[in-house]
């Protein structure tokens, strides 16, 4: 069961953030999200990683509250499986800034997204020659230099937000055996330029 696509976990301490700034803890919550209850093999597998290593940061992921143990879904009632315990996870960066080590938290994790958003997007590169053509022709990749008061970022960050949760719920309500449906990345940014 994956969880219900509104649900949203808040970090609040540096330790949460920390925890979740691993790479391979990201993509592991990224892949519990995705497909539902897992266990540490059938993770290991897709990420290449020693069951070991991946029970490692599955527990740290437990730790800090974004996934928890699910029923066991198969005969083997030796094996432990995880579930992701939210569709979401947000923090507030500008709540971090009096903080230095929250702060530090909160620069690595956001560093380690942009990189595997980075990586994810290459990825799409390089598969573009083997995809269907219809599919590149539907994808988009822009950036744009606006100028705008802080209102106004505030409001283009309310309707970007709004945006996502509208294709989140349509993304939601088609079936996972629907054979024209594929995953598609969404990530958008709009910051003030240093």
């Amino acid at each position: 069961m994956t969880p219900d696509n509104t649900s949203r976990t808040t970090l609040t301490s540096a330790a949460s953030m920390r925890a979740l700034a691993h790479p391979t803890r990201l993509r592991l919550l990224g892949l519990l999200r995705e497909h539902g209850p897992q266990t540490a093999a059938q993770l290991g597998d897709v990420i290449d990683e020693a069951p070991g290593t991946i029970s490692y940061h599955l527990g740290k992921l437990a730790s800090t509250g974004l996934i928890e143990p699910a029923a066991t879904q198969s005969s083997d009632h030796r094996e432990r499986w995880w579930q992701a315990t939210s569709a979401l996870t947000s923090w507030e960066p500008d709540q971090v800034l009096d903080d230095p080590d929250k702060r530090a938290a909160s620069s690595a994790l956001q560093k380690s997204i942009a990189q595997i958003n980075a990586a994810r997007f290459s990825e799409h590169v390089d598969a573009m020659p083997a995809l269907p053509r219809e599919w590149v022709a539907a994808g988009t990749s822009g950036d744009r230099t606006l100028h705008l008061t802080v209102e106004e970022l505030g409001q283009l960050r309310s309707e970007l937000e709004e945006l996502a949760e509208r294709w989140q719920a349509t993304s939601a309500a088609h079936t996972s055996t629907s054979d024209d449906t594929k995953p598609v990345v969404l990530v958008y940014q709009a910051f003030r330029r240093p």
